[in-house]
């Protein structure tokens, strides 16, 4: 009989709890949509303030779910690259719970909202 990796059960409580919240999710399908993104753009497609899109960007971040990097001021998100089994199954079950569809809307709506590029200063 094969061995079964151990569940990571606490990570997937977090990313599920982090998922729990509406803007948190949106934000998910947003990167899905888009790939990397500038806490900017976030503020610009949900029409929320820096420091909430930097919060709620920070609880995903932590959950696992999110990788970021720093250029200057700015500070870009994308979808972690080497995620659990578990964090990938909760990934793709959101892709597929928003569909091809709305994600090219979001992708849409991402292109025409695009604030002019970050500068460093």
């Amino acid at each position: 009989m094969p061995v079964r990796p151990q569940l990571d059960r606490r990570a997937l409580s977090q990313a599920y709890k982090a998922l729990g919240d509406e803007t948190r999710l949106q934000m998910l399908a947003l990167l899905l949509a888009g790939g990397e993104l500038c806490v900017c753009r976030f503020e610009a497609a949900l029409s929320i303030g820096q420091s909430k899109a930097s919060r709620h960007l920070r609880y995903l971040l932590n959950a696992g779910l999110l990788q970021d990097r720093r250029e200057g001021v700015w500070v870009y998100y994308r979808i972690a690259a080497e995620l659990s089994p578990e964090l990938s199954a909760v990934v793709a079950s959101v892709q597929e719970a928003f569909g091809e569809e709305e994600l090219a809307l979001l992708r849409a709506d991402l292109e025409s909202s695009a604030p002019l590029a970050p500068r460093v200063v």
